[in-house]
């Protein structure tokens, strides 16, 4: 932890040392109740705190910042790019807590990783772990590496974030993202008033790793759960890939087309709906009810087309921000914190994605 100089007490403090013209170890006496201060000066100083509607207890943590030093929040996501535009999302929503809470001695130290290198994520792991920040904000895309740092935050007493995916079992500070069996199950639902009895359905799993993928695998649950809750006879097909570029996801999404003859409805368990979009446009198939996550620009687009019928948000860059303030909130005023804060789980069709906001 860096330590900071009094003079980078925020400013709430440094403005009622400045207009009573004390130090700030003045005013910290009185917002104390402690001893060495004139009853003029005193008094002079409760008033400009009236004056000014400052809480008293905000002020100590405040004096408590100053004397301690900068405190250091670690944040890992994915690298943004053109296959994973999602995660600029949730990257956005901290950037904006940051411009709010900055002014408290506040870093926010970011390290990216290859959502498809699983050895990429744990690299940085090992750099937060070294870098041993005071609270990290985190999606636990690999469980293994995930349970590495939990373990390793959990022995230093660091608190920890988790946005988009949870990991059952741990006892993080805050769960922040959508209830992902739920997610699965309204896609059901959706799916379901656009199919005929025993029409096919095919659930598409779409990802570098997916075996140890709990949020598409918890997706696939909740999905499979809704048929069966319901007692409805469509028989549900597996589509798994672990190659994700457009060639690949084509050809084999041709190959299982041509054998499956009457697939209705096809759910996509994460963002690269796209992928399938794209292919049932090229090949011509207009009537399959498609369904899949996430407010990217080319998901929206196919939405647009109407080759996408329902995309599936889940708020992430309120994810982001939400995670930053959590951490924040936690560290600086010691507020209690919800264990889940859940997301609406929004349904964004071709009619009202234009008034969306991510």
């Amino acid at each position: 932890m860096k330590k900071n100089n009094n003079d980078k007490a925020s400013g709430g403090v440094k403005e009622i040392a400045r207009l009573a013209n004390v130090s700030i170890a003045t005013v910290d006496r009185v917002i104390h109740n402690r001893e060495g201060v004139s009853q003029k000066t005193k008094n002079k100083i409760q008033e400009i705190i009236r004056k000014l509607n400052y809480q008293p207890n905000v002020l100590a943590r405040r004096l408590a910042l100053a004397s301690r030093g900068t405190l250091r929040l670690a944040v890992l996501l994915p690298t943004a790019s053109s296959e994973t535009e999602f995660w600029q999302a949730p990257l956005e929503g901290i950037n904006q807590a940051e411009t709010e809470i900055k002014q408290y001695g506040i870093e926010i130290e970011r390290y990216f990783f290859d959502q498809n290198d699983q050895r990429s994520f744990a690299t940085q792991v090992k750099k937060i772990i070294k870098s041993a920040p005071d609270g990290i904000l985190f999606t636990p895309i690999f469980p293994d590496e995930s349970v590495n740092l939990i373990e390793k935050t959990r022995k230093a007493g660091t608190p920890y974030v988790l946005i988009n995916s949870d990991i059952p079992g741990y006892d993080c500070l805050c769960y922040i993202g959508a209830e992902i069996f739920q997610s699965g199950y309204l896609a059901a639902q959706l799916i379901n008033y656009g199919i005929r009895r025993k029409q096919k359905v095919l659930i598409a799993k779409i990802a570098r790793e997916i075996d140890n993928n709990y949020a598409i695998l918890r997706k696939e649950d909740g999905f499979r759960a809704y048929f069966q809750n319901n007692s409805l006879q469509n028989q549900l097909v597996t589509f798994d890939t672990t190659e994700t570029d457009y060639a690949a996801v084509s050809r084999k999404l041709d190959r299982l087309l041509k054998k499956e003859q009457d697939i209705a409805a096809i759910y996509v368990t994460n963002s690269r709906v796209s992928l399938v979009a794209r292919y049932l446009e090229q090949a011509g198939l207009k009537d399959i009810v498609l369904i899949g996550y996430d407010f990217t620009t080319d998901n929206v687009e196919h939405l647009d087309k109407g080759t996408i019928d329902f995309l599936i948000c889940e708020k992430p860059q309120e994810q982001g921000y939400k995670g930053i303030m959590t951490l924040f909130q936690h560290l600086v005023y010691s507020n209690p914190i919800e264990k889940n804060y859940l997301m609406p789980i929004d349904i964004i069709t071709r009619e009202n994605h234009r008034f969306y906001r991510n």
